[in-house]
């Protein structure tokens, strides 16, 4: 396959069930338009169903075989997650996509969740770690499913798992906070695929980062940029999306890996294997990381 990966590089995904949170815009959008394309049966999993379904509408106005649904999914509130994992295992008994895109940044002063998490680590972690345990029958059933987790260079800006204040109750720093969140997404990733390993499990964990790219996730950026010297900086959607969508369809995808764009700086280009902190790789921190998000979320994993 050719080094400058592209959506056209995406392989045929005929009778594949691809589940990808935050579907209605930005990156989510891109990728599950981009695999309806192709040919999956994708569910948008969104908060709002009106914006979901105008999204659905929009795939299926640029390809008219596109074949979606919609799934309710709050990824603030735990009730929100245990109803849609239940209704997503009813709808689905096999899934062979299950894409944690959705997700919070730089939320300016501290909020919580429904329940009581600080909002980026509840949304942008623990939400998707209660959802995936919840559908991992679901995903075991299917040769080659795979488990695709959003993270961010972010991982790298004073980030560091505050075990003793996860929830920054003690003091409130947005950006310190977006960074735990983004690390904790890649401690669950290498943990995940751990645990896959040693089962012989036939899914694979992988994460992705999209590099800078304009999307509204950017709204709670400080404004150190004219917009139009910002958009010079970042990437369109569609292409912040590509290491998303190669970590989820490349054949030669191995499970742990993580991609992100191949400029300088992983700020944009075309999607390839890239390196993460050596925290994100301390065996300690995930082990003790995804003991915590079992007892915060009261979600075990069968694997």
């Amino acid at each position: 396959m050719k080094s400058k990966w592209t959506a056209a590089d995406v392989p045929d995904q005929s009778g594949r069930i691809a589940v990808v949170t935050g579907a209605n815009s930005g990156l989510g959008y891109d990728t599950a338009a981009v695999l309806a394309a192709k040919g999956a049966h994708v569910v948008l999993a969104v908060r709002n169903l009106d914006k979901g379904a105008r999204a659905a509408n929009q795939i299926k106005a640029s390809s008219p075989h596109a074949d979606v649904a919609l799934q309710e999914l709050d990824l603030s509130s735990l009730n929100s997650v245990h109803k849609a994992a239940d209704e997503l295992r009813t709808n689905y008994p096999r899934i062979d996509l299950l894409i944690n895109n959705a997700g919070v940044m730089y939320v300016p002063t501290r909020e919580a969740t429904k329940d009581g998490f600080e909002m980026q680590f509840g949304t942008n972690h623990l939400g998707h770690f209660a959802l995936d345990g919840l559908l991992m029958d679901n995903l075991l059933t299917v040769e080659g499913s795979r488990v695709v987790t959003i993270s961010s260079v972010g991982h790298r800006i004073l980030a560091k798992i505050h075990f003793d204040d996860l929830q920054w109750e003690r003091g409130y720093n947005r950006v310190a906070a977006y960074g735990q969140s983004k690390l904790a997404n890649l401690l669950f990733t290498y943990e995940l695929q751990r645990r896959l390993t040693a089962t012989g499990a036939p899914t694979i964990a992988l994460a992705a980062h999209p590099g800078f790219s304009d999307t509204e996730l950017m709204r709670y950026l400080p404004s150190i940029l004219p917009k139009s010297l910002w958009k010079l900086a970042t990437q369109p959607a569609e292409m912040g999306a590509l290491p998303t969508l190669r970590a989820a369809t490349d054949p030669a995808a191995q499970g742990g890996q993580y991609y992100g764009p191949d400029g300088i700086g992983e700020v944009k280009g075309r999607p390839k294997v890239v390196a993460s902190s050596a925290q994100s790789h301390n065996v300690d921190l995930q082990r003790q990381l995804w003991t915590v998000s079992e007892k915060l979320t009261g979600v075990t994993y069968p694997v």
